[in-house]
């Protein structure tokens, strides 16, 4: 293309050819001409206007703007007199209707583009996002790259003693700042409680064995013990075990193993129920185990559709939440010893103690009014405990003082004594809340006062006074409907927790589609070594590799709920977050068990215990938060909850997903982004914890 010339060129400078030299006739010349000229500009400047947007695509390549006639003159460019002329108007008219071709077409396309929008906008729009997504991951990965060494370097592995630490309990550390009397096992968590490393298994850890097998038979290495510490003899339920070359075996043969069915059928027949398959009926759905052992009663239950929780204290070797927690059962350390449990009053049908090493009689009493804190109206607690043996009354005075202070406070608690067998006392908890008003004056505990009765306590000094009597939950285990009805409350039980029954719907439906999602995207992955044929359904669910699951942000336990429904043999931890709203009591009413915690600690639980953590909008929680701990360190805590080979599901805002994948790199895990639907701004990550194995020195 040539380069431009000026708009005005030749016209003033443009002399006639004749050969009249008057200049009388110049003068009058150049004035015409001048004024010829002054109208040429205003004409060509509109006619620019005009033209300009076309000479991007047409450019004219003719040395002037207009041409010259034989006698001197510019010619009108739309004149027709001469074929040139005709000739120029031509090419101009193609010129235009080609434009107009152009912008027709481009009318045409963009009212094609909207109506086929409107017609199948999420397919489209789903391919279109899928490409952003994907350039955006792409950018994240360049990012990274350009950030340098120092912020692309991934986490260290902890040291060997590590392996099955737990931060915030550190018995030692305890006694040397002074804790005492039993509350050196308590959960002290301080700024630097926190891992900044990953936590390597065991040397020769294996994955453990699915169920129902895995619920009978795990890895001696997955765990810290001793043959010594087998076979030692502790509760009812921790000698009903033995070892079998790398694996110990809790199905054993023997009378020890029958004794567990034998002793659930004694506790049944205590509270008038044919066998433990009656509990249900009775109101029986929850049950708080303290000192479990290694977790043989809640194994035997769960076929029952009863849900045990175990909890102990902190033990390094030998322990009976670690051994609990392999077997896929529910477990988490928590101990009576100077702070109330993590759990609402008034949350478990049944308080079960079998030679769990608690002295009931000491700090008068106060361990047992934290019993009927979490003890619903109409429930019971068990005790199995030599003490309680009427032949050992004879030998032992000391043992009879001790049961007597013990019977006389339950009394005082309003407790009723409904049947005592060899070693197992049974009492049933009072209904009705003016039986405390009718008692004698001092003859036990007072009810706490409206300011101390708090409903859902996180780690508070045990009280010396009886709560629950405050709340609105307050309904008798035997007015409850039993389960699994009771799991879905109508309109005017959800008002008790300030709740419509739109909400919950709402989340119970959003739960379902998730449960189906998360099912089909890793059920090819779990199930990979399956043996079935393709096309087949997934294994029953007892096969399912799938245990047990941390829901880390619960929210009413609709992910619970679903995977029930969804006929899934897995058990859901509901915790519920401190920095966000406490609907515990409703999860717990729901037949469920959960917790209350603080994610900017250590969960107290052991290393590797959880086949899935499962986060739906946590990271928005804690964001919007000012947070004394980051994203990091919470996947840190996460890697150190999670089995090797474990997943972990994040759903949130898109912007959080693509920072916490950003971060997974760090810590070694492999990461994928699943957009959920079309139309949302929400981001599901899935992540993997590989399978790290530490060689032997």
């Amino acid at each position: 293309m040539s380069r431009p010339l000026p708009l005005h060129r030749g016209v003033s400078g443009m002399r006639n050819l004749s050969n009249s030299n008057d200049f009388w006739d110049s003068e009058v010349k150049d004035k015409t001409e001048k004024e010829d000229l002054d109208r040429n500009r205003a004409s060509d400047q509109s006619y620019l206007s005009l033209r300009f947007p076309f000479r991007l695509l047409c450019p004219d390549n003719s040395p002037s703007k207009y041409g010259i006639t034989e006698n001197g003159f510019a010619s009108d460019p739309f004149s027709v007199g001469s074929p040139r002329s005709r000739h120029k108007l031509t090419v101009l008219f193609l010129k235009l209707s080609l434009v107009v071709i152009v912008i027709l077409a481009l009318t045409g396309s963009f009212w094609w583009t909207l109506s086929i929008s409107t017609l199948s906008r999420g397919h489209i729009f789903h391919g279109y996002r899928r490409l952003q997504e994907q350039l955006v991951l792409d950018l994240w990965d360049i990012g990274e790259l350009s950030l340098g060494a120092s912020r692309m370097k991934e986490i260290d592995f902890c040291p060997e003693e590590s392996e099955n630490h737990i931060p915030c309990f550190n018995i030692s550390e305890n006694l040397a700042l002074g804790y005492s009397d039993g509350s050196e096992y308590d959960r002290q968590c301080g700024q630097g409680s926190r891992q900044s490393c990953l936590v390597l298994p065991p040397v020769n850890y294996k994955i453990p064995l699915r169920w129902p097998t895995g619920r009978d038979v795990i890895w001696v290495a997955n765990v810290k013990i001793t043959g010594q510490e087998v076979f030692t003899s502790g509760s009812l339920t921790k000698r009903m075990m033995m070892l079998e070359e790398e694996q110990i075996s809790f199905r054993s043969a023997s009378l020890m193993f029958d004794g567990v069915e034998d002793y659930s059928h004694q506790i049944a027949e205590m509270i008038g129920l044919r066998n433990e398959s009656n509990f249900i009926q009775a109101g029986v759905r929850t049950i708080l185990d303290i000192g479990c052992g290694y977790g043989s009663f809640g194994a035997h239950l769960f076929s029952k559709q009863l849900l045990t929780m175990c909890i102990a204290n902190y033990e390094s070797s030998g322990s009976q939440v670690q051994l609990t927690l392999e077997r896929g059962l529910p477990a988490m350390i928590g101990s009576f010893n100077s702070k109330q449990l993590p759990y609402p009053s008034l949350s478990f049908d049944m308080l079960h103690c079998a030679r769990c090493g608690i002295d009931w009689d000491e700090k008068d009493g106060i361990f047992l009014i934290e019993v009927d804190r979490v003890l619903k109206p109409g429930g019971y607690f068990v005790w199995t405990s030599p003490l309680t043996n009427v032949q050992s009354f004879l030998r032992n005075k000391e043992k009879q003082k001790r049961w007597n202070f013990v019977r006389d406070f339950a009394e005082n608690l309003c407790w009723e004594l409904m049947s005592q067998q060899e070693e197992t006392v049974l009492w049933k908890k009072t209904s009705k809340k003016n039986c405390y008003n009718s008692r004698k004056p001092g003859s036990g505990p007072p009810i706490c006062s409206k300011g101390q009765d708090v409903e859902s306590p996180y780690y508070r000094p045990l009280q010396n006074c009886i709560g629950g009597t405050h709340s609105r939950r307050w309904l008798p285990i035997e007015e409850r409907p039993i389960w699994p009805s009771r799991s879905n409350l109508n309109k005017n039980e959800l008002a008790l927790y300030g709740l419509h029954s739109e909400e919950l719907n709402e989340d119970t439906t959003d739960s379902r589609t998730a449960v189906r999602n998360y099912w089909s995207l890793l059920s090819p992955l779990i199930f990979s070594d399956h043996p079935k044929r393709p096309g087949d359904e997934d294994p029953s669910p007892p096969y399912n590799m799938l245990r047990n699951v941390l829901d880390m942000n619960a929210r009413y336990g609709g992910l619970n709920a679903a995977l029930l429904e969804a006929g899934k043999s897995v058990w859901v931890l509901n915790v519920v977050p401190t920095s966000g709203p406490n609907y515990l009591p409703l999860i717990l009413d729901r037949g469920y068990v959960g917790v209350l915690h603080d994610w900017c600690e250590a969960f107290p639980t052991y290393p590797r215990t959880y086949d899935m953590v499962h986060a739906d909008g946590l990271l928005s929680l804690e964001t919007s938060q000012h947070r004394r701990c980051t994203m990091l360190d919470l996947f840190t805590e996460i890697d150190r909850l999670l089995r090797p080979e474990g997943w972990i599901l994040i759903r949130d805002a898109a912007p959080l997903v693509e920072s916490a994948r950003a971060l997974t790199t760090r810590l070694k895990w492999d990461a994928r982004i699943i957009e959920i639907e079309s139309n949302s701004d929400e981001r599901l990550l899935i992540c993997q914890k590989p399978f790290f194995k530490k060689q032997a020195m």
